[in-house]
């Protein structure tokens, strides 16, 4: 199967490419190419590579012989997405649903969008959400997906099958390392000061899942039945994996020696307050097998981050994209637009 990745060098991606050649498929690249400098150990994977945004993307874009769309770009997390709203909107809602009609158009069968649980949002009491439980997004990120999937699903028919991956709150290693994502953050606060830092009060539940499990989800998709996954959401993780943030920060105590628990000084309840059901990922698709819990992949990351090894610098900038984004922006490398401002860095690889 000859497979198509959009944001194939971010944080997801950098980790699924060499799943999918594992699996003995030919894989292209379709990226900007804006965080290729957030290498954290070795490199990832080269693979050919279309350097196009995807807000510019045409029908003559690496689709020609493609079998499926597996689609990641985006503007990533909710930070980033508040950094411009209208270009969330932009890049994660109408980018996303203009490539999948291009798809279409180019005769191309499957396509498996990245969303996320954050189109939940917020949750009241001790529901655990389905895929059916009404979207409740606090963020411009979280609206966005919300609004892909919707126009993205009505473009399902007989010739053209999207599939939904709403992926909890992923942490992990990755050759596209992020620091800002609350795991790795933790466990990163905890090796560079002795602090398990909580920016919040630690009362807000989230879904987490492994980088390299959501990774795996992919793969599973498109080696399903059609009819299993035809314009069906997932929710990807594990419906056991779901935890309040001050019982990680524990976990992270308990791993990294001499680290102690220190909550920020104002830290109140995070809006962003939601619990999960991944059963039906289960029941669909009994061949996908998560492989880590919050507890091993937190040991991971006090390995990784010891031998690399991980340093302040590059915790607290190159490696939170709002940030390494914002330093682009201020060397007027991007544009407003966060088109690339040069002609040249956008040259084909």
């Amino acid at each position: 199967m000859k497979i198509l990745v959009t944001g194939h060098d971010g944080y997801i991606g950098a980790v699924l490419v060499p799943l999918l050649l594992d699996a003995g498929h030919e894989v292209v690249g379709l990226d900007t190419g804006l965080f290729e400098t957030c290498t954290f150990g070795a490199p990832p994977a080269s693979i050919p590579t279309l350097r196009v945004d995807i807000r510019d993307a045409t029908g003559a874009d690496g689709f020609d012989g493609v079998d499926a769309v597996v689609h990641l770009a985006a503007l990533c997390n909710d930070p980033l997405g508040d950094l411009d709203a209208e270009l969330t909107y932009d890049v994660n809602h109408r980018a996303s649903v203009r490539l999948a009609e291009l798809a279409k158009q180019a005769g191309v069968p499957r396509f498996v969008f990245s969303s996320s649980c954050s189109l939940y949002g917020v949750a009241p009491g001790d529901a655990m959400l389905g895929e059916d439980a009404a979207f409740n997004p606090v963020t411009p990120y979280g609206a966005s997906k919300v609004y892909a999937e919707r126009d993205i699903a009505r473009l399902a028919d007989a010739g053209f099958s999207p599939t939904f991956l709403r992926n909890a709150t992923a942490y992990g290693v990755s050759p596209r390392l992020r620091a800002d994502l609350v795991v790795n953050n933790l466990v990163g606060h905890a090796i560079l000061t002795g602090d398990v830092l909580v920016a919040s009060d630690g009362t807000p539940w989230r879904p987490l899942v492994h980088v390299e499990d959501i990774a795996r989800a992919f793969v599973t998709v498109l080696a399903a039945p059609r009819e299993r996954v035809h314009n069906e959401a997932f929710n990807v993780g594990q419906t056991t994996e779901n935890y309040q943030v001050r019982d990680v920060a524990r976990m992270v105590e308990e791993t990294v020696p001499g680290s102690r628990v220190r909550y920020a000084p104002g830290g109140g309840p995070d809006p962003r307050c939601y619990r999960v059901s991944c059963d039906k990922l289960a029941a669909r698709l009994p061949a996908f097998r998560p492989r880590y819990t919050v507890r091993t992949g937190i040991e991971e990351l006090y390995a990784a981050y010891r031998s690399a090894p991980l340093t302040a610098a590059d915790f607290h900038e190159r490696f939170v994209r709002l940030r390494h984004v914002r330093r682009l922006l201020g060397e007027r490398r991007l544009d407003r637009t966060l088109r690339w401002a040069a002609p040249e860095s956008a040259a084909v690889a």
